[in-house]
């Protein structure tokens, strides 16, 4: 089901991952609202380096939580992202690809597109990035 928002590249809001089931709404697209202090909107293909940041900032997303229905997350899965954890990421080093189609339009009020199409497994075939 396509979102009625939009992504960083002013089109549709693709769906990021069904399985497991992300996002704040846990819809499989990053939407967001004013409820998503957060700003879960950067759609990423996660990395173990990825991972292992995030846990050392505090934000375990390997263990499994059953009873918030959270598998725990492995490299390889899509991840609807806060966008300042992102941002840190990519200040260490450690930032995961995104998908730019699935990356919701608010992400550019905490990132650049310009570093958000560097990590792009989407990225747009022109332009000057």
């Amino acid at each position: 089901m396509e979102s009625p928002q939009k992504n960083v590249l002013g089109g549709p809001l693709a769906p990021c991952s069904t399985s497991p089931r992300t996002g704040f709404f846990r819809t499989g697209c990053c939407e967001t609202s004013e409820e998503d202090a957060g700003a879960h909107v950067v759609c990423a293909q996660l990395t173990h380096e990825f991972l292992q940041f995030s846990a050392a900032q505090g934000n375990d997303l390997t263990t499994p939580m059953p009873d918030f229905g959270f598998p725990g997350l492995v490299p390889g899965d899509r991840w609807c992202l806060c966008a300042l954890r992102w941002v840190e990421a990519l200040e260490a080093g450690v930032a995961p690809l995104v998908y730019l189609a699935a990356t919701n339009q608010r992400a550019l009020e905490f990132v650049r597109l310009e570093d958000l199409i560097r990590h792009a497994v989407d990225r747009p075939m022109a332009g000057p990035f």
